[in-house]
C-alpha cells in the first residue's frame, strides 16, 4: 500500500517540517518564551493585544462618525438643561472635577515621575529609574503622535470648563494617567507580598485613572470615546512596559531592590 504523503509518519514530511522550523527561529523562541513563563505574563500579553484591538475599534467608530451622536448626548447629559455652562450636581462638584483632572495633567505627572525617579536614584536602582523615565516619555510621545494623526476637534456642544490646547482624540490625560499610575501600581504590587495589598495597589491605580478620564468628560473637554481610547491605549502601553521590565529584570538589566 503506498505511503500517505500527508501522514505524520512520512519521513519526508517530517524533514520538511523540521527544515521550516529551523528557518523560523523567532517563532521557536516565542513558543519557548510562552512555555517558560507564568500565567500573569501570558495574561499581560493578552491584555496588551486586546487593548490594541480595542483602540483600533474605537478609532474606527470615531473616524466614521458612528460615535458622534452618543458622544454629544453624554456630554450634554452632564450639564443643566437650561444652562449648559453649569454641570449637574452641587456647585462644589465642579471644583472636584478640576482637582481630579489635575491628577492627569503634565505638571502633576511630571512631579510624580520626578519623585519616583529620585527615589530610585537614591536606592541606586539606575536601570529601574531609566525604565520608568523611558516608559513615561514613550507614552507621552505615543499620545502626541496619535493626537496629531487623528486631529479630532474638541467638543463644541458645551462650554469648556478647563483650558485645552491640543486635539481631542485620544484623551492625553486618560492615556498618560493609565501609563503612569498603572505602572506605579504594578511596581508597588511587586514590593508587597500579601494578595490583599497587591489588589489594593492595583485598584487605587485603576480608580485614579478612571476618575481622571471621567473628569475630562464632566468638564466638557473630551468626548467619552476620546477617554475610552486613551484608557485602552495607556493600558496597552503600561502592559508592554511591564513585560519589558520583567524581561530586562531576568537579564539583569533592571536591578532588584536589595532591601526586598
Amino acid at each position: 500500500m503506498p505511503e500517505n504523503p500527508s501522514s505524520p509518519q512520512n519521513p519526508r514530511l517530517r524533514q520538511r517540517l523540521a527544515a521550516a522550523w529551523r528557518r523560523l527561529p523567532w517563532l521557536a523562541r516565542v513558543f519557548d518564551w510562552i512555555g517558560g513563563h507564568e500565567l500573569p505574563v501570558l495574561l499581560a500579553a493578552l491584555g496588551m493585544v486586546v487593548g490594541v484591538w480595542g483602540f483600533i475599534e474605537v478609532a474606527d467608530e470615531v473616524t466614521e462618525g458612528d460615535s458622534q451622536q452618543f458622544d454629544e448626548w453624554a456630554i450634554r447629559a452632564l450639564r443643566q438643561p437650561d444652562d449648559l455652562e453649569k454641570t449637574i450636581g452641587p456647585p462644589w462638584l465642579e471644583e472636584v472635577g478640576r482637582d481630579l483632572t489635575a491628577l492627569g495633567g503634565m505638571t502633576v505627572l511630571a512631579l510624580v515621575i520626578a519623585a519616583i525617579a529620585g527615589f530610585l536614584w537614591l536606592r541606586r536602582l539606575y536601570g529601574a529609574m531609566w525604565l520608568v523615565l523611558a516608559a513615561t516619555l514613550g507614552g507621552w510621545i505615543l499620545s502626541t503622535a496619535l493626537k496629531l494623526s487623528f486631529a479630532r476637534d474638541r467638543p463644541t456642544v458645551v462650554p469648556h470648563l478647563s483650558l485645552v490646547h491640543t486635539s481631542s482624540f485620544p484623551s492625553g490625560h486618560s492615556m498618560l494617567s493609565a501609563v503612569v499610575y498603572l505602572t506605579l501600581g504594578t511596581l508597588l504590587a511587586r514590593v508587597v507580598h500579601e494578595r490583599s495589598l497587591k489588589a489594593y495597589c492595583l485598584i487605587v491605580a485603576l480608580s485614579i485613572t478612571v476618575l481622571v478620564g471621567v473628569s475630562r468628560v464632566y468638564l466638557g473637554v473630551h468626548y467619552p470615546s476620546d477617554v475610552l481610547a486613551g484608557w485602552v491605549a495607556g493600558m496597552s502601553w503600561a502592559l508592554l512596559c511591564w513585560l519589558i521590565a520583567r524581561y530586562l529584570q531576568r537579564r539583569g538589566k533592571v536591578e532588584e531592590d536589595p532591601a526586598l
